[in-house]
């Protein structure tokens, strides 16, 4: 898969995801399980995408959202790259509808893709 039509982000590490929530290992590791977050191995190294978080915190749009996709049978690698990509019936990336309030919009379109 390659990365074309994927918005440019900053990809965090665990280490980097324990400063940014201000959260320790354990509890980090809690919100990925509870799919607060989601993530994707690059070269080798889990790494979940900056934009994911907002004010020190997974945007809370995202869970519901995480699980209708992996409730579509998506992987969490698909997840994050539908995420990230631009939608043509969005007008923009699904990422980017959520943090501007749209969950309803991508919601609705997720479920379509089962």
């Amino acid at each position: 898969m390659g990365d074309q039509g994927v918005t440019p982000t900053e990809w965090l590490t665990m280490p980097d995801l324990v400063e940014a929530l201000d959260q320790p290992l354990g509890r980090v590791r809690r919100l990925i399980d509870e799919h607060y977050l989601v993530g994707t191995r690059r070269n080798g190294v889990f790494t979940v995408p900056g934009v994911f978080i907002v004010d020190g915190h997974p945007l809370p749009s995202l869970r519901g959202t995480i699980i209708v996709l992996q409730d579509a049978g998506f992987t969490d690698d698909e997840v994050v790259d539908w995420l990230l990509s631009d939608d043509e019936t969005l007008g923009r990336s699904p990422i980017a509808a959520l943090l501007a309030g749209h969950k309803s919009e991508v919601r609705r379109l997720a479920r379509t893709l089962a």
